[in-house]
């Protein structure tokens, strides 16, 4: 689904909540029904959020442009991944986290309660609250 609108925006998420801004178009998902989005949260422009499996974005966040929130999971063995089988492990941003510009969130990751994530960082692990994570992978590096 790509919103054009803010009204295709608010139509088709599963729920969201009042936003700081109206999020920045264009917005790329999935499927819409799996992303939850917490009060006054910012989402810059191009946002790709893959909802195969439930996107919980806590409240107060920021979402840098063009981040991409990633559920989707495959086969790594060749048959099954012929057969287009697709799985999904959620993601989950806790409150008032911040992602930079070009961030990458892979299946199954939980990103802590005020934590920073520098520009272009890949996040393939979950990270605590309260620090600054930066690189790919993306490393801890230093508490807040």
């Amino acid at each position: 689904m790509r919103a054009r609108s803010p009204e295709q925006l608010d139509h088709r998420l599963g729920y969201v909540s009042p936003i700081v801004h109206p999020a920045q178009l264009p917005l790329f998902v999935d499927y819409g029904d799996h992303i939850t989005i917490g009060d006054r949260t910012f989402i810059n422009c191009n946002l790709t959020a893959l909802d195969v499996a439930p996107i919980v974005i806590g409240a107060d966040c920021q979402l840098g442009p063009s981040v991409q929130l990633l559920t989707p999971i495959h086969p790594i063995e060749p048959q099954p991944r012929r057969d287009k089988l697709e799985g999904g492990r959620p993601i989950t941003l806790g409150d008032n986290v911040w992602l930079g510009g070009g961030v990458i969130v892979c299946p199954g990751v939980t990103i802590g309660d005020n934590t920073v994530v520098g520009a272009g960082s890949v996040v393939t692990r979950d990270l605590p609250a309260n620090v600054i994570a930066v690189g790919n992978p993306a490393r801890v590096l230093r508490s807040i």
